[in-house]
């Protein structure tokens, strides 16, 4: 598919073999992701049967068949799908809407399953184990804190106790005065 888009940029091939082959894509890819892929996906599910697996299977492929349509059907009815009054159930439109809808719609809860699950599965590397000789270590580096603190709040009040007596200490042309008087 890939490929074609760069042939109809380039012009590459003729418009009616790109045309083909585009078609013929779409049509193998939907066959694949809509009728192959249920039918495997049935046949793992019930392969642990030892009878019948292919009949289980069968009939798990036509549940999916049957929910699917059971699904277009309610789309033509709240007209949320493509117009299906030219085209049919199985026309090539319907299966790439009906695609895409389950598409994003698995796709935003994968994303969303995975934005909470990882970082829930890689805290644990982040995490370690504490000890009590860690806990100690901190508690010993906390009471250090606190002293520092508390000799740093002394020489900050002493300074100002200085402060405060140089400037409220009469000079000594005040003295005199006040003895005169």
């Amino acid at each position: 598919m890939f490929e074609l888009i760069i042939f109809e940029i380039l012009g590459a091939l003729e418009t009616s073999s790109r045309y083909f082959h585009w078609k013929f894509n779409l049509y193998v890819i939907l066959l694949v992701l809509i009728f192959v892929v249920p039918f495997y996906i049935g046949y793992f599910v019930v392969s642990n049967i030892r009878l019948l697996k292919l009949l289980f299977a069968c009939v798990v492929w036509f549940t999916f068949m049957y929910k699917d349509w059971i699904v277009t059907v309610i789309g033509i009815e709240c007209n949320i799908m493509f117009n299906l009054c030219t085209s049919g159930i199985l026309s090539i439109e319907q299966l790439i809407s009906r695609v895409g809808v389950i598409g994003v719609t698995l796709m935003a809860l994968l994303s969303g399953f995975g934005a909470v699950n990882c970082p829930y599965t890689y805290m644990s590397y982040f995490l370690r184990n504490v000890t009590e000789s860690d806990i100690l270590a901190l508690e010993r580096r906390l009471l250090q804190t606190m002293d520092m603190i508390i000799s740093k709040k002394k020489r900050i009040a002493m300074t100002r106790r200085q402060m405060y007596h140089v400037t409220t200490s009469p000079t000594r042309s005040e003295n005199i005065l006040h003895i005169i008087v």
